[in-house]
C-alpha cells in the first residue's frame, strides 16, 4: 500500500482530481449496478400479475400490486391500466410520454459516469503537460546533468497519463455497458405494456359484446 500511495503523490496535485473523479465513477457504478438489476426493475410479482390478467376483473387486483411498488414498471402498468378506456392513440401517447419520465429515471447518473468517462484522460493530459513544464523550469534552472530533478518532473508526466486512463477507460465501458442495459430493460417494459394493452382491448371487446346479447 505505501508502495502505491508513493506512486499516486509523484503525480503531482492533477492526483488529487484525478482521484475524485475516480471516487464519484465508483458511486456511480455500485448505484447502477444495484439499480438496474432486472428483478428490480421488472419486479417478478408485477410481471406475474400482468401476465395473469385475463378478465376485466383482474385489473383491480394488478392495479393494487402495481401501487405497492415505485418503479418504472408498475408505473407505466398503473398509468395504462388507469387510463384504459381511452382512444388508442391517446392512451399510446399517454404511456409514451409516462415512459420517457421512468426512462429519466434508468438513466440517472449516467452523465456523470460518462464525464467520468471524459475528463479523465483529458486530466491525465494535463498532468503530463505540468510535468513536462516541470521538465523545462528544471533544465532552464540546473540544465540537463540534473538526472534526479529531471525524474520528478518525467515521473509526474507519465503517471497522471497512466492514471487519467486507468480512470476512462473502466467508466466509459461501464457507461456503455448501463446504457445498453437501461435500454434493454425500457424494451421489456414496452413488450409487456403492449402485450397487456392488447389483452385489455380484447376482453373489453368480449365484455361489449357480451352486454350486447344480454
Amino acid at each position: 500500500m505505501q508502495a502505491i500511495w508513493d506512486f499516486l503523490v509523484k503525480g503531482g496535485s492533477t492526483m488529487i482530481p484525478l482521484g475524485l473523479c475516480s471516487v464519484i465513477g465508483l458511486a456511480v457504478v455500485l448505484e447502477k449496478l444495484w439499480f438496474l438489476r432486472r428483478k428490480r426493475i421488472l419486479i417478478p410479482e408485477v410481471v406475474a400479475v400482468v401476465e395473469n390478467l385475463r378478465r376485466e376483473e383482474d385489473v383491480e387486483l394488478t392495479l393494487k400490486i402495481c401501487s405497492k411498488y415505485d418503479s418504472a414498471f408498475p408505473n407505466i402498468i398503473r398509468t395504462a391500466l388507469e387510463n384504459r378506456d381511452l382512444a388508442r392513440d391517446e392512451l399510446k401517447e399517454l404511456i409514451n410520454d409516462r415512459g420517457r419520465q421512468e426512462i429519466r429515471t434508468l438513466e440517472r447518473g449516467m452523465g456523470v459516469l460518462e464525464t467520468v468517462a471524459v475528463i479523465g484522460p483529458m486530466l491525465g493530459l494535463l498532468g503530463t503537460v505540468l510535468g513536462i513544464l516541470h521538465v523545462f523550469d528544471v533544465i532552464s534552472s540546473v540544465g540537463v546533468g540534473q538526472a534526479q530533478s529531471l525524474a520528478g518532473g518525467i515521473a509526474e508526466a507519465l503517471i497522471t497519463t497512466i492514471v487519467g486512463l486507468y480512470i476512462g477507460i473502466p467508466a466509459l465501458v461501464a457507461f456503455n455497458y448501463f446504457t445498453h442495459r437501461a435500454e434493454s430493460l425500457v424494451l421489456d417494459i414496452e413488450e409487456f405494456t403492449a402485450e397487456l394493452m392488447m389483452r385489455v382491448r380484447r376482453f373489453n371487446r368480449v365484455d361489449h359484446r357480451h352486454a350486447i346479447s344480454q
